[in-house]
């Protein structure tokens, strides 16, 4: 497609995943205008001296060359106004604006989408549980979607491509590199099934740490609903469901084999925030077609409407407040003329996560209200949080209220 040339100059002037690419997007039509634009120094869009130094010394030529060694090493490239370009990922915060693919890239073109997420160091337990499950959900025609990491991602990958079937590898790399190495060999039986393998980062980029979170948000995107089998108190998986929640899927996770074990204390974090209990494939298949019953979050919502004497999903601040009164701490709202003591901090929180962590000093939120307040895209702010989370700043609560750990 020819606009992708132009999409691909974007990245090349503002970075891969800058946000920044849709500031100056919002002023144009296509990505051709954006780069007459850019190049004429109409001033239109205001740049920074990094930015200007980009557009002067990176030639639309470039763009041309990387796309044609591309396409001679079997790598396609998507953006954002092609076609193939998959659907789930135009509704979410700082949607990718090009993608390379290498494989059948159409096979994301159904609604019948799951993202299965695990541990590397999975148990035979959980393993099974991701065999057995995905391949039932591949045979009833769903797509699998993973990360392509050892442990539960490969068992849900190979589960579908066994039985030839489409899978999509989501890569925290360039599609060329050989990432993990002990995962290579199943590359060709992946591509051979109908599987595609696809990036937001250009082929060739290492597999460097900062890309897997922002990997995260594709991958959680992607799927229709979102299954764990198996995370730690820590899991980057706990990063993907959140992300999911937030951008509106089911989540399911597999009840742990042993709930006094720290290798399943994800998945009971999970199930107590109201995830799904996951025990077959049919679970998994309800979800998304909608025969599901009430989410605990939904429920929630409801009971409160309830309470509240009216048939309707109350508001934020009354969902609030309501939340407050079932954890016992209405009774310590303090009077408002007070002066809020202000919480201590770590050095390592983003000025994101300050801002979270203050209107939170003030009590507990739903994560709406917080986002309304931060002005923040829900789907940013549960990845905000989940990081809170893990460093001990902040906890979760029913009904996607969250609290400061004081």
């Amino acid at each position: 497609m020819e606009e992708t040339k132009y999409w691909l100059w974007l990245n090349m002037v503002f970075g891969t995943g800058n946000h920044r690419i849709w500031e100056v997007m919002s002023f144009f039509r296509t990505a051709e205008k954006a780069y007459i634009s850019l190049t004429s120094d109409s001033g239109i869009v205001s740049l920074n001296d990094s930015e200007r130094k980009n557009v002067n010394a990176i030639p639309l030529r470039n763009a041309e060359i990387f796309l044609a060694n591309c396409a001679k090493r079997g790598i396609g490239a998507v953006a954002f106004t092609d076609p193939d370009y998959p659907e789930q990922l135009k509704h979410i915060y700082n949607p990718p604006s090009l993608l390379y693919y290498k494989g059948n890239i159409s096979c994301l073109k159904t609604e019948l989408t799951v993202t299965s997420v695990g541990t590397r160091k999975a148990t035979p337990y959980s393993l099974k549980a991701a065999k057995e499950i995905c391949s039932e959900l591949s045979a009833r025609g769903a797509v699998i979607i993973s990360g392509f990491a050892v442990g539960i991602d490969l068992a849900s990958h190979m589960a579908a491509a066994d039985i030839g079937r489409p899978t999509v590898c989501v890569m925290g790399c360039g599609v060329d590199v050989d990432y993990p190495k002990p995962n290579f060999q199943y590359r060709d039986t992946i591509l051979a099934a109908g599987g595609v393998f696809i990036s937001e980062f250009p082929p060739g980029t290492p597999p460097n740490s900062p890309n897997f979170p922002k990997r995260n948000r594709i991958l959680a995107a992607l799927g229709a609903a979102a299954v764990v089998f198996q995370a730690g108190a820590k899991s980057g998986s706990l990063i993907t469901a959140n992300l999911a929640a937030g951008q509106g899927r089911e989540v399911l996770c597999l009840p742990p084999a042993d709930i006094f074990s720290g290798e399943f204390a994800g998945n009971v974090k999970l199930l107590r925030d109201g995830a799904v209990p996951m025990y077959d494939a049919s679970d998994v298949m309800d979800s998304i077609t909608g025969k599901k019953k009430l989410s605990a979050e939904t429920s929630a919502v409801r009971m409160g409407a309830e309470v509240f004497g009216e048939r309707r999903e109350p508001s934020a601040d009354e969902l609030n407040d309501f939340m407050r009164v079932m954890n016992g701490i209405d009774d310590v709202k303090k009077d408002s003329a007070e002066i809020t003591e202000q919480p201590e901090l770590s050095d390592e929180l983003s000025e994101t996560q300050r801002r979270i962590a203050m209107e939170l000093s003030e009590g507990p939120l739903h994560a709406d209200e917080l986002a309304q307040r931060l002005v923040l895209d829900p789907s940013e702010l549960m990845t905000e949080l989940t990081e809170l989370e893990i460093f001990g700043t902040v906890r979760s609560l029913p009904g996607k209220m969250f609290e400061l750990i004081r």
